[in-house]
């Protein structure tokens, strides 16, 4: 089952279960919010249209916990003027849990979570210790030098060219 509700200005989709953030409201936390503006209604094949809200249903919600919004940042200049202007706003909310919707007569509720069950986790066996073998390298041989060839003997130097006058 699902319906479409009207608040704080907005409409909203919501089924048991379903988690709301809308404008403030000024409740405590914990307490429950019955919205009569049901706009529609569905339960499997049975539709319910309101004109404009549906006769006898309600959504009943519960709050869970009031914040602040994300940073909305305004920011105005005019060129060439050295005129700047920033704002930060952030908007006051309302969290709220839907617990149940009633049309009809018929209430359908939001299920409870399964209960979680916390077992102690399992002992791991004791690993027996780790026997690390050394590595033995392949010895290297000594570094060779670079051994001298027989190198060539160097050209007869031949006299300079006598400069001759023209």
């Amino acid at each position: 089952m699902y319906a479409i509700v009207q608040m704080g200005g907005r409409q909203w989709r919501v089924e048991p279960g379903t988690k709301l953030e809308i404008n403030r409201l000024p409740l405590e936390v914990g307490a429950q919010h019955t919205v009569e503006q049901v706009l529609f209604a569905r339960d499997g094949e049975q539709v319910s249209v309101g004109k404009p809200f549906v006769a006898g249903a309600s959504v009943v919600c519960e709050v869970t916990e009031h914040k602040l919004g994300p940073k909305v940042i305004s920011f105005h200049y005019r060129r060439r003027e050295n005129w700047r202007k920033k704002r930060g706003f952030r908007a006051s909310l309302t969290r709220l849990v839907v617990k149940s919707i009633s049309v009809g007569g018929r209430v359908v509720e939001a299920e409870a979570p399964k209960p979680r069950t916390v077992t102690a986790p399992k002992p791991k066996p004791a690993a027996a210790p780790k026997v690390v073998a050394k590595k033995t390298t392949a010895a290297k041989p000594a570094a060779t030098t670079k051994a001298k060839t027989a190198t060539k003997p160097a050209a007869a130097k031949k006299p300079a060219r006598k400069k001759t006058d023209k």
